[in-house]
């Protein structure tokens, strides 16, 4: 398999099959990312994934799961997809799932019943980057979208049949709109309700725009028992109907799983032990890969 690196996926498909039908990211404007910043976007033609497909094949027959990046590969053409999906389908006689990355403005450039149509033919489940509900924190990092526009995205998924995996990010509004960010991420998840929600931490890499926000001095971090304070208003604050939670990320500080809003106040009790103990020793995780 020959890749455009770096390649990423989500943690949940750390086994499957990375197909790149699209190289680079079609949004590549948030201040947080830098994972394709090094990258000039590119569809590929349904020629080149043809070739993808069967030379994958070949050397894979057995795969099970096939993730589709790069970042938001859902931006390409329906008719494009379509011959993918069905290309897939027939060629992997095991394949039991099929991902995909999906930015909120591509979302909503194709229709519901374009989404429904790509679950006919094999797609199942839909990445989407929440990252905040909070309309001031998504102008800040340049997502592009209004929150309103990010719930419109996600209900359109999830209204087109498709499975929908979310993801927050924790700190993302910094010392200044932490609680701004946990309650109005609480309510866009709430009002998309998805099958499941992940929370990452904000993790700056060099050349990340707001990392010089940081060393400026115009954006504060926050620490870990503030991240776990903002995560514990959040999950207060989300009223969802069986979405699978999870913060185990290799960027959380705390890792917590757990079914919402069944298991809430099993996971607000918890939380509440470790913020009754705020010091370095009572993290569950190795605090000082941070400093």
């Amino acid at each position: 398999m020959i890749y455009d690196y770096p390649v990423y996926r989500p943690p949940s498909e750390a086994y499957s099959l990375i197909l790149q039908v699209a190289i680079g990211c079609s949004h590549n404007a948030c201040t947080f990312c830098t994972m394709y910043k090094t990258k000039r976007y590119r569809q590929k033609s349904w020629e080149e994934i043809k070739k993808l497909i069967e030379s994958s094949a070949g050397a894979y027959p057995r795969a099970s799961r096939i993730f589709l990046a790069d970042g938001n590969a859902l931006s390409l053409p329906i008719q494009t997809l379509v011959q993918t999906l069905e290309m897939l389908r027939r060629c992997f006689p095991r394949l039991e799932r099929i991902s995909i990355y999906g930015g909120p403005h591509d979302i909503l450039s194709k229709t519901k019943e374009e989404l429904a149509l790509l679950g006919q033919k094999g797609l199942d489940l839909v990445y989407l980057g929440i990252e905040s509900g909070s309309e001031k924190v998504l102008k800040m990092v340049k997502k592009g979208v209004s929150p309103q526009e990010m719930t419109e995205a996600g209900r359109k998924v999830i209204d087109s049949g498709l499975g929908l995996s979310a993801t927050i990010i924790s700190g993302l509004g910094g010392k200044e709109l932490w609680e701004e960010h946990a309650v109005e991420t609480a309510r866009v998840a709430s009002a998309i309700n998805p099958h499941y929600l992940a929370s990452l931490t904000l993790l700056l890499e060099n050349g990340a725009p707001l990392l010089s926000r940081v060393q400026k001095g115009e954006f504060s971090l926050l620490t870990p028992w503030e991240v776990l304070r903002e995560t514990r208003k959040m999950i207060e604050n989300l009223e969802l109907h069986d979405c699978v939670y999870r913060s185990n990320h290799a960027s959380n500080y705390f890792s917590l799983a757990c079914v919402l809003n069944r298991e809430k106040e099993d996971v607000l009790s918890r939380i509440d032990k470790y913020l009754e103990r705020p010091d370095i020793k009572a993290l569950p995780i190795d605090y000082y890969r941070r400093l």
